[in-house]
């Protein structure tokens, strides 16, 4: 994980005095638990440092008083919890979910570029044809870093096998990022479902749409959209099987009715 990175949209952005000092306590907070370039990496997981350390580190830096601060709150207020202690999650299983539907909106931003993070280094280290679909990308999207690791990894995803959708229910929010336009246009295909009035505008100027395709998103029933490749524009209609629907929907009246015939079962 690029820890001053993480680092940033924990702490809420760093000023270039602020960046130095927390490379700098980084080093240090590791060197004292001796994990350094020089020292054997198979003894470094049993040694790695808590945040707690890392603040210890920061306590004693000139200038770090403002950081002290914050990083308090990850080691011992509201998320200490979370933050604040060895993990507890084993990697090496054939299928990892990582769920963050329950988080505190506060929370996921961070959880989503720590599992990205993730997930690029295991693409990364072994060549094979894989897709990864990032759904709610506008949360990443939301810090420079996590906008511009999202960015990073659309233009080397070709490089590693590696197909990359980003899905966004809101565009607007999407494009509020520097690196929502980019992330478009170095996108091969897109698909476009049914926009609000509100937010059109912005759609049309970001995919060149004709007046009619503006008036077809806005009209639009559930499934009908408009599908782009290259150049080619094409009118849609997605049709779910019945078993997809019943995977996939989250209308609460066909949850609930899904969740009774599995108690009647």
């Amino acid at each position: 994980i690029n820890l001053v990175g993480l680092l940033r949209i924990m702490l809420g952005g760093l000023t270039p005095e602020e960046d130095a000092i927390i490379d700098r306590a980084l080093s240090e907070t590791y060197a004292a638990k001796d994990i350094t370039p020089a020292t054997d990496p198979k003894n470094w997981r049993e040694r790695i440092p808590l945040m707690s350390d890392f603040e210890e580190v920061l306590e004693n830096m000139e200038g770090a008083e403002s950081l002290v601060r914050r990083v308090r709150k990850f080691t011992k207020g509201t998320f200490a919890q979370f933050f604040n202690q060895p993990t507890n999650v084993s990697m090496d299983k054939p299928f990892v979910a990582f769920g963050i539907r329950d988080m505190e909106d506060e929370l996921r931003p961070i959880a989503m570029f720590i599992i990205m993070r993730y997930i690029w280094n295991e693409v990364r280290s072994e060549l094979k044809k894989r897709i990864l679909v990032v759904d709610e990308a506008w949360w990443l999207m939301q810090s420079e870093d996590g906008g511009s690791f999202l960015y990073g990894i659309c233009k080397r995803a070709r490089k590693y096998w590696l197909g990359v959708t980003t899905i966004t229910q809101d565009v607007n929010d999407f494009m509020k990022s520097s690196y929502g336009q980019p992330i478009i246009t170095n996108s091969s295909l897109q698909l476009l479902m049914k926009q609000s009035p509100a937010t059109i505008d912005v759609v049309q100027k970001t995919f060149n749409l004709t007046e009619e395709e503006k008036y077809l998103l806005i009209e639009a029933e559930v499934g009908e959209g408009i599908f782009f490749a290259g150049q080619k524009h094409a009118a849609i209609k997605v049709m779910a099987s019945y078993t997809e629907d019943q995977f996939i929907t989250t209308a609460p009246e066909e949850v609930l009715k899904i969740r009774r015939a599995k108690g009647e079962i």
